[in-house]
């Protein structure tokens, strides 16, 4: 009998995990063919998500959750997840139901065909998110294929269905600063898409505001593409090239008008804006700075504070 392990990362899911316990019930039962684990990491919660695992741990032994010691961030949890899943089978899905349970009996009808090794998820709209956001997401992945060799599909949730080859790829990358949406796609293997419409949380508030998602835009273009190092290194050539040419065009007034201390507003003008680019190509260094040096830490991804797992 073919094991499913279900991955659930929570951080202040009270309100949605009632919601998600009863749904994700419906399809395990209509699956009846299978045996499931559902493995619940609570971020770092203060609120009552910790207590409500334990008690649906007590009643129902397919039930493992894992409780870290502060919160790490999503990417931690889903690797603690991954790292203590035991299936054959691996889904990642959210606690608050945008991603739908009852998907999960499509995903493993394709995926059992032997032809794909991942059943991944996307939206195919963004009803009921706000237009900037959705704006933005969308020029992101745009930027990010064009400058990256990882094919990071538009709208692609982390919400999928993967064989154990694929997991023990994935955790077989160890870095600290993670973007699984990128390493999904660097780890490789074949992958189908199911497409499927928007549907906005059962319960709860989102945890990702624009800048938190601006900052993990951020971690991915760091993470799988070094592109801004080389446009930072394009602008350097060419403000040399043109600082070049206003020599030449100043040694050539001078010797033709004799007014060398004419342009002084521009100049001061040219030197605040070379210096902004000076900076902005230095800050775009010290990110991939900071990156490396978190990396020589080789601090642990996650730490656990408490489970009903057997801990390795």
């Amino acid at each position: 009998m073919n094991k499913i392990s279900v991955v659930v990362p929570c951080y202040y899911e009270e309100k949605s995990l009632p919601l998600f316990y009863e749904a994700i019930n419906k399809v395990t039962q209509t699956m009846d063919e299978l045996k499931f684990e559902l493995i619940f990491v609570d971020d770092g919660s203060n609120d009552k998500t910790l207590e409500i695992l334990r008690n649906y741990a007590n009643k129902d032994d397919r039930i493992k959750y894992i409780s870290l010691s502060r919160n790490f961030g999503k990417e931690s949890a889903l690797y603690a997840g991954l790292e203590y899943s035991t299936g054959d089978y691996v889904a990642v899905m959210d606690a608050d139901l945008q991603d739908p349970p009852e998907l999960l009996i499509e995903m493993y009808k394709n995926i059992i065909s032997d032809e794909y090794d991942c059943i991944a998820t996307r939206r195919r709209d963004r009803k009921g998110e706000p237009p900037i956001r959705s704006f933005f997401a969308r020029r992101f992945y745009k930027l990010i294929n064009k400058i990256s060799n990882v094919d990071i599909v538009d709208g692609a949730r982390d919400f999928r269905l993967m064989k154990r080859t694929m997991v023990k790829a994935i955790l077989e990358v160890k870095e600290y600063n993670r973007f699984s949406k990128g390493i999904f796609g660097w780890v490789g293997f074949k992958t189908k898409w199911l497409s499927y419409e928007n549907i906005e949380r059962a319960a709860g508030e989102t945890k990702w505001s624009f800048w938190k998602l601006f900052k993990y835009s951020i971690e991915g273009i760091i993470a799988f593409s070094t592109a801004p190092l080389l446009i930072s290194s394009f602008v350097g050539i060419i403000f040399f090239l043109i600082s070049l040419i206003m020599i030449l065009f100043i040694i050539i007034r001078t010797l033709i008008f004799s007014d060398p201390v004419a342009g002084w507003p521009s100049l001061v003008c040219i030197i605040f804006f070379v210096g902004g680019i000076q900076l902005f190509c230095t800050g775009i260094l010290g990110q991939y700075l900071a990156k490396s040096y978190i990396e020589t830490k080789n601090r642990p991804i996650y730490i656990i504070r408490e489970s009903n797992i057997n801990l390795k």
